[in-house]
């Protein structure tokens, strides 16, 4: 089994080295040629920067330069950074600054952050489309990355108001690569969907999990996912993996037509919890393909849990909250759910340990209190900086034992889950309270159908609503900003002296928030 995300994709170029790769932006190109154009670009960034990089910043999205760009960094053995070109320049200054990249690279999406950005890093590899195809490979020196170096960098929401980064090994990510490619049967011929941003890490899925079967990643435009079915009838998807949303909101939208025939035999759900009329909707747009609803934080590689609905609906497990169950935990990784006194329970908090969870945050104080250690007598939160191997990632994710599978219940703390993101509302309430006229600030989620809102209550002067909203946009990403934003003299509290959340949960629903 190949060792590392690079070794994936050149075992395919040299068994399918014909065999189509990518196709973006109206281009189609063969394993042999997207090889070509990534060591191309990986000589461009040792010739711009005179050193192999150990770092890479990738400000660039669904382009054939930030395909190219993302493997010419794992060529090199650098980790990869991804920055969302649709994110606020501010959040991605931060991430540059707390990760210090030595190179960014930049296609046409993310140009316009370069003055801001690209003070951030020593070296800047600006990257057009036809730049990376018109460019040909130098020489480049032996593949020299190990199993234990990070492959990549997510960042994740921080409670503390900054994002956490999260490195993953290719050790971490490669036994996820294997699974995910022999359970999918995904090798040549199939073409899988492309849906993620790759600041999302189930873009993983969507390239390694293609790359290293041998398969065509379809890249569409964003827009293209607002019609999934054309866009899975006019490029013949075989393997479809998304969030849930995409289905309500295409149905919302009175775009999810039933009866048009598709190739597709493969869909696969993650990042929220899958209810029962989702599935139900997306069964009816393609009755023979199989639905798998997965599960997994980012700190334990993509996924960790796998759930296959019967292909008879008529045999779907009840669960409690009528929601898909995320299934049992990958074999090969060590879970247990703990109780509120922190012994093992039927319903708890999930906690997983193995060859998939990641060996700490960038920031090593973000570490405390995040895995769990047997005392002896229970399992207890590890306040140290350092966890070991034998350390339990807690999830933070209340799950139940039902009927033999698991069902994810909800998330223990204020964290959410927002158009399959994970947010931690103090990151949302600490961008709010940046604002010059604002003294306090609370958020909270409120779920509207299938879909979860963050809303913002704040104290101090208040802002025209519209203008706040504007405000916002250019300090957090578009799912992060609150649609509503209700100003107050003063926010209520509980007997214990804290801000009273259900409260104002309750005049939200009943209309007076």
């Amino acid at each position: 089994m190949p060792q590392t995300l690079y070794e994936w994709f050149a075992r395919s170029v040299e068994r399918v080295p014909d065999g189509p790769a990518l196709e973006v932006g109206g281009e189609v190109l063969t394993y042999r040629e997207l090889h070509r154009c990534a060591e191309a670009v990986a000589t461009g960034i040792l010739e711009a920067h005179g050193a192999v990089p150990e770092r890479v910043a990738l400000l660039a999205n669904r382009s054939l330069a930030a395909f190219a760009g993302y493997l010419a960094a794992q060529r090199l053995g650098a980790a990869v950074v991804p920055l969302n070109p649709g994110h606020p320049v501010y959040r991605n200054e931060i991430i540059c600054r707390a990760i210090k990249c030595d190179v960014l690279i930049a296609d046409e999406n993310g140009e316009s952050q370069l003055a801001g950005v690209g003070g951030t890093v020593e070296t800047v590899v600006r990257l057009q489309d036809s730049d990376v195809l018109g460019a040909r490979p130098g020489p480049l020196p032996e593949p020299a990355t190990t199993p234990g170096d990070v492959a990549y960098v997510l960042f994740t929401s921080g409670s503390t108001g900054r994002p956490k980064g999260v490195p993953i090994t290719h050790a971490n990510a490669s036994p996820y690569v294997a699974r995910n490619i022999a359970r999918y049967e995904v090798g040549p011929g199939c073409r899988v969907s492309h849906t993620f941003d790759l600041t999302f890490d189930p873009s993983v899925f969507d390239l390694f999990v293609t790359w290293g079967g041998g398969a065509t990643l379809v890249s569409p435009a964003r827009s293209e996912l607002l019609s999934p079915v054309d866009y899975l009838v006019d490029n013949a998807i075989t393997h479809w993996f998304s969030v849930p949303s995409i289905v309500s909101v295409s149905a919302n939208l009175d775009n999810l037509p039933t009866g048009r025939p598709t190739a597709l035999r493969q869909s696969i759900f993650i990042g929220e919890q899958l209810t029962y009329n989702q599935a139900t909707a997306w069964r009816a747009v393609a009755p023979q393909a199989r639905i798998d609803n997965v599960y997994g934080p980012t700190e334990l590689t993509v996924a960790c849990t796998e759930y296959r609905l019967p292909a008879d609906p008529g045999q779907w497990p009840s669960t409690s909250n009528d929601t898909v169950p995320i299934g049992p935990v990958y074999e090969y990784l060590d879970h247990v759910i703990v109780g509120e006194d922190g012994a093992p329970a039927l319903e708890g908090e999930l906690c997983v340990r193995g060859v998939q969870r990641f060996a700490g945050y960038v920031d090593p104080e973000d570490n405390r209190g995040r895995f769990l250690v047997w005392n002896g007598d229970r399992y207890v939160p590890d306040e140290g900086a350092a966890p070991g191997p034998d350390h339990y990632y807690r999830t933070g994710d209340r799950v139940r034992w039902e009927n033999e599978e698991f069902v994810h219940l909800a998330r223990l703390d204020h964290q959410v889950k927002i158009r399959g993101y994970r947010v931690e509302l103090g990151e949302i309430e600490a961008a709010i309270l940046r604002h010059p006229d604002v003294i306090h600030a609370v958020v909270i989620a409120i779920r509207d159908g299938e879909t979860v809102q963050p809303v913002g209550f704040y104290t101090g002067t208040e802002v025209p609503e519209r203008q706040f909203v504007r405000w916002l946009r250019e300090r957090l990403p578009i799912h992060m900003v609150p649609r509503r934003l209700h100003h107050r003299d003063s926010l209520p509290l509980n007997a214990n002296g804290k801000v009273d959340r259900n409260s104002l949960r309750d005049d939200v629903m009943s209309g007076t928030g």
